[in-house]
């Protein structure tokens, strides 16, 4: 794959309130971990409809990798201009620095939102664009209406036409949660219980 959509949840969607939530940290190893096996083999963008939520932390996780990674590039194609217009102060304030640290940035509808054709022709101009998906989805933690489109879609052009599809379970998700925490008790360290969301 040479371009990478990358999306899922977005945060609400995983009770995530807030950036400070520990899930968050574990959500964005899961996803280094599937870029930079991508990368390792020749992956040169990584797009996302920057919604906040696991788009933004995937494409925070990508500028990281720039370091090891310089020729990665990373891009956000929104469905319409300033989606962060209505998101709390929080939000946009990690909003606008994501957006510093990216390559690309477009919106497929010059005007504010006025209609879910927007969404349409966002996602079509990402499958197109992309070779491949990396979603964070899970049958079991809940529909996710938009994570769940996403996942149907890329599924009917890898029968079709060959299109990558990777996922990331939460139950991934939590599996790095665990190992990370396990023998923290012992070790007189921190212990977050409850797992990651």
């Amino acid at each position: 794959m040479k371009n990478v959509l990358v999306t899922g949840y977005r945060a609400h969607e995983l009770n995530i309130f807030g950036q400070k939530h520990p899930g968050i940290a574990y959500i964005q190893k899961a996803v280094t971990a599937k870029l930079v096996q991508l990368a390792e083999e020749g992956l040169e963008w990584v797009i996302s409809p920057g919604q906040y939520g696991v788009d933004l932390w995937a494409c925070e996780a990508a500028i990281g990798l720039k370091r090891d990674y310089p020729d990665l590039k990373v891009a956000i194609i929104t469905a319409f201009e300033h989606p962060e217009e209505n998101w709390k102060e929080d939000k946009k304030e990690y909003y606008n620095r994501i957006l510093q640290g990216i390559d690309y940035y477009g919106a497929v509808s010059r005007q504010p939102y006025s209609g879910p054709w927007q969404f349409r022709a966002r996602d079509d101009l990402l499958f197109r664009k992309t070779d491949g998906i990396l979603l964070v989805y899970d049958e079991e933690t809940g529909e996710g209406s938009s994570a769940r489109f996403y996942k149907e879609r890329a599924l009917k052009l890898q029968q079709e036409e060959g299109y990558g599809f990777l996922s990331i379970s939460t139950e991934n998700i939590q599996s790095l949660a665990d190992e990370e925490t396990s023998g923290w008790d012992d070790a007189g360290g921190p212990e977050i219980g409850g797992g990651f969301t």
